[in-house]
């Protein structure tokens, strides 16, 4: 396929389904060729990655986020995405060793972030494992910008939706989530990053403000812009 995005979703299905439908709806297009050509490898069976970085055991999902890249980098993609924010930890090791270039969501989202807000309070929901490894602490320390991650009470509050919800096909527990609002309000978060596919679903799903900003949502927009497409 020419000039195709490699996608590497599947953590999990409903996140990937989300994201092409993204790309799909915010492409300028007026016949099917005008669409963004994707190569989707839903790797489902792919190992736990907070797990794995919880318990410092990398090799399993780091050797086939590798098997997967070199897949789609074999079969002719320009570029590389994932679809799942802690397997960044993973990808950040991997890019280099890419012919092709690999669109950090992590890193497009702070960029995106700093310019619509400098300087601002940002909160990062997300697994256990992204905010132990400092995925988006980092990447919004280095755009001046100040992260704030919740306490252990809310953080499991994060993980029950991720985990308990989403991941099990089942719909936000809302009042879990007024929970997690409140606590980011109570900190004085000017934006909320939904640092966590799973959580893209419930913004989706529950129609939540622009105070919530979705990290998949600004990577569906670096594709289509890469490909040379037009995003409306």
């Amino acid at each position: 396929m020419k000039d195709a995005i490699g996608v590497i979703g599947g953590m999990g299905p409903l996140a990937s389904q989300l994201f092409y439908k993204m790309i799909t709806e915010h492409t300028a297009a007026e016949c099917d060729q005008d669409h963004v050509p994707l190569l989707i490898l839903s790797d489902v069976t792919m190992p736990d990655r907070t797990g794995a970085i919880l318990d410092g055991k990398y090799d399993a999902p780091y050797n086939r986020l590798m098997e997967d890249a070199k897949f789609l980098e074999k079969y002719g993609c320009t570029a590389v995405v994932v679809t799942c924010n802690t397997a960044h930890f993973f990808m950040d090791m991997i890019e280099h060793e890419l012919r092709i270039p690999f669109i950090s969501m992590i890193r497009e989202s702070a960029k995106e972030v700093a310019s619509l807000h400098p300087g601002s309070v940002v909160a990062v929901l997300a697994t256990d494992g992204t905010v132990k490894a400092g995925l988006y602490q980092r990447a919004l320390e280095a755009e001046d910008l100040i992260p704030w991650v919740p306490d252990a009470d809310i953080q499991k509050e994060v993980m029950y939706q991720i985990y308990d919800r989403i991941k099990k096909g089942l719909p936000c527990d809302k009042a879990s989530w007024q929970k997690i609002e409140d606590a980011c309000l109570e900190a004085g978060c000017s934006r909320v990053l939904l640092a966590c596919t799973e959580l893209s679903v419930i913004k989706n799903d529950e129609k939540l403000s622009d105070w919530y900003i979705d990290p998949m949502e600004i990577l569906a927009k670096r594709v289509i812009e890469f490909s040379g497409k037009k995003y409306q």
